[in-house]
Formats: C-alpha cells, sequence, structure tokens
C-alpha cells in the first residue's frame, strides 16, 4: 500500500540519496549528453527551487526506483495518502507500493491550498496527475535516448520502460537526482494552483490502479499509537504557554498581578498589548499559572443578545452588510401578486463549534530571524504565513512541520494556537508550546455562523408550483477568513491590535430545481463583537451549506405535503440534471422507498418511525440521501437508524475511502443536526465542555449506512469531503415529519425542543 510520510522534518534533497541533480534540456531531444550530473555542489544552488513551475517541486525517483510525491495539501483523515499515491503510480506506470506521498512540510511541497473546499482529489490530485504525466513522458523520452530506439515504441510496467528486448529503469535514468524540467504554471498559490507540462494523462480506460479500493497505511498507526500528533512534539529547551481569556468577551487586561504566581516554578507572565499569557516549563505549571493569575480587566459592556435563542431575533432586525442574489429567472414578484396559494416557511440554525476532539496545539520556535512551525492546522503553508506575519518574517524564513491534530473541520483553532504560540516564543526567547484547554477550545475557536433562512412558493389553481423564493440572512462565513495567513483573521492579531478586515459571504442553495420564476439569495449582517470575539465566525466543515440545505430541502418537503405529493416524486418533477435525477432515483431505490405523501397516517402511540429525502449538489459533487428516524414522543429522543446515500463525485479514485469519507459526514451531520448549538449570555460563551455542548456518541450512531456509489470515469473527479454533509439535517427533519406530523425549523433536533414541538 501507498506509504503516506506527513511528519518527517525533511528536505526533498534527503529524499534524493544519490546525490546530484538531472538537468534537462526542453526544447531538444532528450538524451544523456543533455544531461549534467552534478554530485555533492547540489548543495551549493544547482537544486532546482521549489517553485509551481518545476517538475521537482512534486514528482522525484529516489536512487533505489521509489517515488516521493510531494503534495501541497493536508490529508485531514479522510485517505487522501491513498488516492493521490493512486493517481500518481497510476500515471507513472510504477507499483502502488512504491509511492510515499509527502504533505504539509513548506520545505518539501508548494502551497496548494491544504485541506480546503473538498479539494484534495478534485484540484490538488489534477495537478499531481498532470506532474506524474509529465514526469512519465521524460523519463520514456529518457530511455529513447538511452536505448536508441523511438519513444512511441517504448511502454513502461512497474517503472522499467522496454521495448521488448532492451530496457532500463527509471532508477537507472535519474534515481536520486533531480528533474529540472517547467511547467506552464498559472500563477496562482492556493486550491487553483494549475502547472501542467506538455503530457496528456492517460485515458481512463487504461486506468489499472485508479478506482481500486486500495487500503490506507495511515490507520493502524493511529491506533497503536505509533504516529505523532501535534501535541506529541517535543522541542529541545520548549516552555509550555498558556494563553489567558477574559470573563466578557472583549474586554482587556488592565492590570496583571504578577505575584500571584510567584510559587509556582518556573512560571513568567507574557503580555503584549491585549495578549496575555504564562509560560512555565513543564505544563502542569503553565496550567496552574494560567488559572492563578489575578487580572483586572477593563469595564467592558457585554457584547452579545441575551441566549442562543435570542440570537433569531437579532439577525432578523440587524442591518444587512451586504446582499447578493445568487440566481433568478422569471419575474418572482408578479407571480406571488397572481398566486392562488402561497406556502412559506422559515427556518434557524445556531452556531455551531468545530468541537474537535481535542483543542488546538502548537509549536514555533525563534532562531534569529528564521522560525519553525509545527502545526496541526489543515492550511500548513498559511499558518507559515501567518506566523511570518505576526512575527514580521520574511514566509521564507519560516518553516512549518504539518502534523495530525485532534480534528479539523475548516478553520478551527489548530491555527490560532501556532500564532499565539509565536507571539510568546517572541517574547521569551524559547520554543513555546501551546495547548488550549477544552474551555478555550470549544468557547473561542471560530463558529459556523447562525443564520435563518426564508423559504416562499407561489402555487396556481392547478397546483402547479409558479414562483420559488429563497433568501438567508446571517452571520458572514468569512467575518474571519478561511486560513490563518493574515494577522486581522486570527485572535493574536486581534489582541495585538491589527486593523480589522472582516469579510462577507454566505451562499444559496446548489441544485437544478427549475421553476418558471425562481429567485435565491443572501444577506450577511455585521458581527455581535468584531475585535476578538468568541463568536467571530469562519468556515466549518461544507460552510454554511448544511444550514442552507436543511432549509431548502425542508421545504421542498414542506410543499410536497401541501400539494400532497410524494417527496420523491415531486423533487423527480422539478430536478432537471440528469446526474441529480440519477442520485435521488438511486438512493429511493436503495433505501426501498414507497411512494405516498407524507406524513404517515398509519402509527399511533408514542413510538413513531418515518423516512426523509434530500439532495444538493457541491462543487460538481451530487448527493441524496434518505434518512429513517425513530422517534419518541415522550422522551423526545431521536434515533437517525439508517441512512442510504447516493454519491455521484465523478470519477472515484478509490471506492473504500470514498466510502469512509461518506460515512464520516454522515456522523457529523447526524450530531450537529440532533446536538450542536452554541451556548452564550451577554458576557461570553457558555459552551465550555462536552456537557455544555454536546456531540453524539456512540450509542446514538446509525445502526446502517448505506452507500451507493455512481462512477462517472469519464468526468473529471470532484470533491468528497464535504458534500455528503450537506443534506443530512433536511433527511432527517423530513423524516421526523414523516413520523410525526410535526415540522421542526431550529436545528438542533434536541430531546427537550421536540417535546415541546409535540405539546
Amino acid at each position: 500500500m501507498t506509504k503516506m510520510d506527513k511528519n518527517s522534518a525533511f528536505s526533498r534533497r534527503a529524499v534524493l540519496k544519490a546525490g546530484g541533480a538531472l538537468v534537462v534540456s526542453v526544447g531538444m531531444p532528450i538524451g544523456l549528453d543533455t544531461v549534467i550530473g552534478i554530485n555533492a555542489a547540489n548543495a551549493q544552488g544547482a537544486r532546482p527551487p521549489l517553485t509551481p513551475d518545476q517538475l521537482s517541486s512534486y514528482i522525484a525517483v529516489n536512487a533505489d526506483g521509489s517515488v516521493s510525491a510531494f503534495f501541497g495539501k493536508a490529508d485531514m483523515a479522510q485517505g487522501l495518502y491513498a488516492g493521490i499515491g493512486q493517481i500518481v503510480a497510476e500515471e507513472l506506470d510504477v507499483p502502488f507500493e512504491s509511492v510515499t506521498v509527502i504533505m504539509g512540510n513548506t520545505a518539501s511541497s508548494v502551497n496548494q491550498g491544504g485541506a480546503s473546499g473538498s479539494t484534495g482529489i478534485q484540484l490538488g490530485g489534477k495537478q499531481m496527475r498532470m506532474a506524474a504525466a509529465e514526469a512519465r513522458r521524460v523519463l520514456v523520452e529518457m530511455a529513447a535516448a538511452k536505448l536508441g530506439v523511438g519513444a512511441d515504441t517504448l511502454k513502461v510496467n512497474d517503472g522499467v520502460v522496454s521495448d521488448g528486448s532492451k530496457s532500463t529503469t527509471y532508477a537507472e535514468l535519474i534515481g536520486g537526482r533531480y528533474f529540472n524540467v517547467p511547467l506552464d504554471w498559472n500563477k496562482e498559490y492556493g486550491n487553483g494552483l494549475y502547472a501542467p507540462g506538455k503530457a496528456k494523462p492517460k485515458d481512463y480506460r487504461e486506468h489499472k490502479i485508479v478506482g481500486q479500493p486500495l487500503k490506507r497505511d495511515d490507520i493502524a498507526p493511529k491506533v497503536y499509537c505509533q504516529q505523532d500528533f501535534v501535541t506529541d512534539v517535543k522541542v529541545p529547551g520548549m516552555v509550555h504557554g498558556r494563553v489567558i481569556r477574559p470573563p466578557v468577551a472583549g474586554a482587556t487586561p488592565v492590570s496583571v498581578d504578577e505575584s500571584s504566581i510567584k510559587d509556582i516554578p518556573g512560571a513568567k507572565v507574557v503580555r503584549d498589548k491585549d495578549l496575555l499569557g504564562v509560560v512555565a516549563d513543564n505544563e502542569w505549571n503553565a496550567i496552574k499559572a494560567a488559572q492563578a493569575l489575578k487580572v483586572e480587566w477593563s469595564q467592558a459592556q457585554p457584547p452579545f443578545v441575551d441566549n442562543a435563542g435570542a440570537v433569531y431575533d437579532h439577525i432578523r432586525k440587524a442591518d444587512v452588510r451586504k446582499r447578493t442574489v445568487e440566481k433568478e429567472n422569471g419575474n418572482v414578484d408578479e407571480a406571488f401578486k397572481s398566486a392562488a396559494r402561497v406556502i412559506e416557511a422559515e427556518y434557524e440554525w445556531p452556531f455551531q463549534s468545530h468541537a474537535s476532539m481535542g483543542p488546538g496545539c502548537g509549536v514555533v520556535a525563534i532562531n534569529g530571524d528564521e522560525a519553525t512551525v509545527w502545526t496541526g492546522s489543515p492550511k500548513p503553508h498559511y499558518c507559515r504565513d501567518g506566523v511570518a506575519a505576526l512575527l514580521g518574517m520574511s514566509a521564507d524564513k519560516v518553516e512549518a512541520h504539518s502534523f495530525a491534530g485532534s480534528g479539523a473541520y475548516g478553520r478551527n483553532d489548530a491555527g490560532e494556537a501556532c500564532m499565539e504560540a509565536a507571539v510568546l516564543a517572541r517574547a521569551v526567547g524559547k520554543p513555546v508550546r501551546v495547548q488550549y484547554m477544552r474551555s478555550q477550545g470549544t468557547g473561542w475557536d471560530p463558529k459556523g455562523p447562525a443564520s435563518i433562512h426564508r423559504a416562499r412558493a407561489a402555487v396556481d389553481a392547478s397546483g402547479k408550483v409558479v414562483a420559488y423564493e429563497y433568501a438567508s440572512k446571517g452571520f458572514s462565513r468569512l467575518d474571519m477568513n478561511s486560513n490563518e495567513s493574515k494577522p486581522w483573521d486570527v485572535l493574536a492579531g486581534h489582541l495585538l491590535g491589527v486593523a480589522l478586515k472582516s469579510g462577507d459571504a454566505f451562499g444559496a442553495p446548489a441544485e437544478s430545481y427549475a421553476f418558471d420564476n425562481k429567485r435565491l439569495s443572501w444577506e450577511t449582517i455585521a458581527p455581535l463583537l468584531d475585535r476578538a470575539s468568541p463568536l467571530r465566525t469562519s468556515h466549518l466543515r461544507d460552510p454554511v451549506g448544511p444550514q442552507i440545505h436543511f432549509a431548502s430541502e425542508s421545504f421542498m418537503d414542506e410543499v410536497a405535503a401541501a400539494l400532497e405529493v410524494d417527496p420523491v416524486e415531486f423533487r423527480l418533477r422539478h430536478v432537471k440534471d440528469a446526474r441529480d435525477i440519477a442520485v435521488i432515483k438511486a438512493a429511493a431505490e436503495k433505501a426501498g422507498w414507497q411512494t405516498r405523501p407524507s406524513p404517515r397516517r398509519d402509527q399511533t402511540g408514542t413510538k413513531v418511525s418515518g423516512r426523509g429525502i434530500a439532495y444538493a449538489q457541491r462543487g460538481g459533487t451530487r448527493v441524496a440521501v434518505v434518512a429513517e428516524v425513530d422517534v419518541d414522543r415522550a422522551s423526545g429522543k431521536i434515533w437517525a437508524r439508517k441512512f442510504t446515500v447516493a454519491h455521484d463525485c465523478g470519477q472515484i479514485i478509490n471506492p473504500n475511502t470514498l466510502k469512509q469519507t461518506i460515512e464520516g459526514n454522515v456522523i457529523q451531520g447526524t450530531s450537529r443536526t440532533l446536538w450542536e448549538e452554541v451556548a452564550f449570555d451577554r458576557k461570553n460563551v457558555t459552551s465550555v465542555d462536552w456537557v455544555t455542548y454536546p456531540i453524539l456518541d456512540i450509542t446514538e450512531a446509525p445502526q446502517t449506512i448505506d452507500v451507493v456509489l455512481i462512477n462517472h470515469p469519464e468526468l473529471a473527479p470532484t470533491g468528497a469531503g464535504e458534500p455528503s454533509s450537506r443534506p443530512i439535517a433536511a433527511a432527517i427533519g423530513n423524516a421526523i415529519f414523516d413520523a410525526t406530523g410535526v415540522r421542526l425549523r431550529r436545528v438542533p433536533f434536541t430531546p427537550d425542543k421536540v417535546r415541546a414541538a409535540f405539546s
């Protein structure tokens, strides 16, 4: 199986054991006379630069013929190592087992965006496919020159290039030396980076490795405690840091009594403007110092509304900061004026925490004008950039090493820990490890935004839906940007007083419902507190996708119920995209869907069951989900017992890891639907542990998750890391309505809210 290497502190040079560099003259026939061998002198600058326009930035053939693939993204436990390894092995015609995918070290890979937007395969894999294809082209032409035959007569099998009578190997051609082949880079960094060569990748009909359910090798090391996490990093001379948060959000330290920690060995106070922390020689002393330190805080006006429930009225009444119409056709307003019937509903979604199983952790060491970062951030290149910006260094003087963290579902607190470690390290002149406490991890991570969603449909006298309008209003998903590269997007920068740059973004339903008159729009409002807020909002897995589609797909069921039409039949009447139709039909068929309107009319008693469907698009991927739930009316407890997921993400690279990713989406989506809501009062966030911020536990997990994978090998692969989380809330809500006849329009569906709805 493909090896993974994420934690090694090495340069690309260390991988190429044989020494020397290969310089290939492009535009001329490639032969040995064009190869300039350079041995140890490559340390003096012969190595090609680590830039996106160099083939060596992505692919290396090692001295033993194995292949290193340098990948500028990060695997957040979804099996990306295997998928990228398969793509590279396929294009190079080498065994899958011979490829090592190396991610996340900024010294060995260019910035391809990190874990972001379900683009690991869709965009990152696209680039690695082109790089591997180009490497194969160059190697075959080199082999042709060496063997004295035409390149078109050669075939490659397991890294051996042969015309049937003569052969050579990749290792003999270039093993341990560097490609120096330019690529046609589009001058973008991040997710949009694309740098193809001259080669065309294989036709999908030639694929032997891509599409196979090959197993990952990153599971066993985690289970058997053989893999280091970022929390395991230890650096010589390192001290432990804690950052002190105010009791009232927005308050700043007025005075600090440093004598309050004088009896704690090695403890020291660090204050840089409004960033207040402590360091100590061991972690327990840092914890004790943080708890014992006496601080006088400014008299800040409590910035929030009374509670989480009151936030929805605030959103309704708040001034609009930005409005965008994403889609409009026909004349919506006129169609509603002439409607025989109007169906309307409003839905509510709370602030939610990333609730990673462990809070953020980061280590920063500063050595003169250089720094090193050890991070669990999903975006290590941006983490490097953020540390550089805070320290006033050039980004090329900072190196970030990526480690597995405790969970990453977007912009969590992993990068924040590194930024604050950098500030503390600068102050004390030693490497600093910042480890947040549970209360900080849930209380102070960037949040998924709270929002309201309004939908209405105009129906004519014949029962035809003639107009549809959908509008979201809420806090921006980019109040803080989706990465930590800029000081104004991290708590440390806020506390140091940088000028703020809050962004505005939300979204609209992604679907293919066709109505003669249709309008989809969104509005954002200002944050409750603009600086150093525990309710600052940013990306949480599938940013705003679950709440948007909870509302839009719940409303489609409401319209179907009002018209007494089966929910699947209603969707198939109006959905026009052929692939969308296919996933809806596949999910319904696999689930054994029986055609009838909702709700059920054949159940009595306190325990009832129901089924619901929802569907969505995301970035080219299509997903339909059927949820089957059991409802206890007396206790209010919901068990999402079974899910059937039909999933179309174009070409499937590895069905095994794809299925596992979908299952993870379903579990987290169910947790966010049934339990997750950030609680707060006027002063601060009060969700500070697993009691005050509960998540789905193992006893509540679904009994069954059936997955139907629809493969389109003729199409480019699209993302899978998030799309199947998008329809979960609506599918569960629709199933609850089917079981009970009661429509729940506010997430989460906790037992107390369900009981209240039934009373």
